[in-house]
């Protein structure tokens, strides 16, 4: 129960890597906002949590637009009385190379994998002063640190960049207020966001020969270390740029 007490808002909850950590987070007794455009897997998510012990509730959210975020936090806040947890997980892929890049896929991405982020820790941040501090885990990628044929395209990789910026400013700014923010760095992760990669068992081969680990990685396992910097076992980090990726980015 590490996580005994507080209340979590997970954006992008309603499947992947954000379903697991959502669970994850009510398993170590925290209350649980699962934040998501898609109703009926954000809904169905809450009641699989709900049905194993767990409190959780849906909150419809499109983290693009800052009414939307605005009103999640003010929900989450009169739901549950604070926000202890934010982890801004919602973002899309994009494997488009800048000369095919169209003005309006890379607003798309960029706005779903940076700005939301931005919008959803300037109304939690806020709400964390008031109770106190918390702890901001955002979801960058490998595609922030390095580039590859696999990775994704320009958008991708630049707005996951501006994620590990972002977060270091945070800490910078607000660790003084008692609020800690990380950020982590997935590899391949078997999700339904990446099915067209390990769908096709060649690319996937292809893909898990790049790892130490020769595999990808599962959502449970970048769950765990949402959860490790969640909790008060993480106290002393903060601004930290975590790789969750088999050791691609060591080679």
């Amino acid at each position: 129960m590490r996580l005994a007490g507080k209340a979590a808002v997970v954006t992008g909850g309603a499947s992947g890597i954000g379903k697991a950590t959502a669970w994850l987070f009510a398993k170590e007794g925290a209350k649980v906002v699962v934040a998501d455009i898609a109703d009926e897997k954000g809904q169905q998510t809450v009641e699989e949590i709900r049905s194993s012990g767990g409190e959780a509730t849906f909150i419809h959210s499109d983290v693009t637009k800052m009414a939307d975020v605005k009103s999640m936090v003010e929900k989450t806040t009169e739901s549950f009385g604070k926000l202890d947890i934010l982890f801004n997980n919602a973002g899309m892929p994009s494997g488009t190379l800048v000369v095919d890049l169209e003005e309006e896929e890379w607003d798309r991405v960029a706005n779903l994998n940076l700005k939301s982020i931005y919008m959803c820790s300037k109304h939690a941040i806020s709400a964390m002063i008031s109770s106190g501090g918390g702890s901001i885990i955002n979801m960058s990628s490998i595609g922030g640190l390095v580039s590859g044929k696999y990775i994704g395209g320009t958008a991708f990789c630049a707005s996951k960049a501006g994620v590990l910026n972002l977060t270091r400013s945070l800490a910078v700014h607000y660790g003084h207020q008692g609020i800690r923010v990380n950020c982590i760095c997935p590899g391949h992760i078997v999700t339904p966001m990446t099915q067209i990669l390990w769908k096709d068992p060649a690319t996937a081969k292809k893909i898990a020969a790049k790892y130490p680990l020769r595999r990808m990685g599962k959502p449970q396992e970048v769950a765990q270390t949402v959860l490790f910097l969640a909790s008060d076992e993480a106290s002393y980090i903060t601004g930290a740029i975590i790789p969750v990726d088999g050791g691609y980015t060591c080679i």
